[in-house]
């Protein structure tokens, strides 16, 4: 079966009303998901060009490039488009935890008959 390929224009998703779509990173390997995280145009172009992923962060309002302080890049491996077009799933190599608590994802609290419970510990 052939696929259909055409370029990708970042332009081209739907976005919130502050202009982000939610972006979802995937470890390439085990397929464990490691954090949410927001992107708009720009933070994903610039990731399709360096392959180190960069999102928006709402709170500082500034470009973020996961690793730039603490290390634990994320090198993108793949970019997918969901049916919508409003969220992005990227599949990536990540060096270190993902989530700033120093855990390998940010997915560590189960809930479990009503209780949360701590899946993980800090790396």
């Amino acid at each position: 079966m052939a696929h259909e390929t055409v370029s990708f224009d970042p332009g081209t998703l739907t976005y919130n009303e502050a202009g982000l779509v939610p972006a979802i990173a995937q470890d390439v390997a085990s397929g464990e998901v490691l954090m949410l995280a927001w992107m708009n145009a720009e933070s994903l172009a610039r990731t399709l060009e360096t392959r180190r992923v960069t999102y928006w962060s709402r709170s500082r309002q500034a470009f973020w490039v996961k690793g730039e302080t603490s290390g634990n890049v994320q090198e993108l491996v793949s970019l997918r488009v969901d049916c919508d077009r409003d969220c992005v799933l990227m599949q990536v190599k990540q060096s270190g935890p993902a989530c700033h608590t120093g855990r390998r994802s940010c997915f560590y609290t189960g809930v479990e008959t009503g209780d949360e419970v701590e899946l993980m510990r800090p790396m």
